[in-house]
């Protein structure tokens, strides 16, 4: 099991947590003017990287707080977390 470091909590089982997706993805401005590929491209197209990875938990069944991890998608290891406050 993945022992997650919670900024607010310290470190938990990753069943405590909820995976937020891909860190530091920025919402369109204009979504409105967005066709329907560039939309689908915003909402589903990720980078899935080999390696260092930032991600974004929420600690569900902790304090609910929000924050991005780095973490390696080879070896699992998470070298930073960093509150979203």
């Amino acid at each position: 099991m993945l022992l997650i470091p919670c900024p607010w909590c310290g470190p938990r089982e990753e069943n405590e947590f909820t995976y937020g997706g891909e860190a530091d993805i920025v919402r369109p401005v204009e979504p409105d003017s967005l066709t329907d590929s560039e939309w689908a491209n915003y909402l589903f197209m990720r980078k899935n990287p080999r390696g260092l990875h930032h991600e974004q938990w929420v600690h569900t069944f902790g304090c609910r707080q929000w924050f991005n991890v780095q973490r390696d998608t080879v070896t699992y290891q998470i070298t930073a977390t960093d509150n979203l406050r």
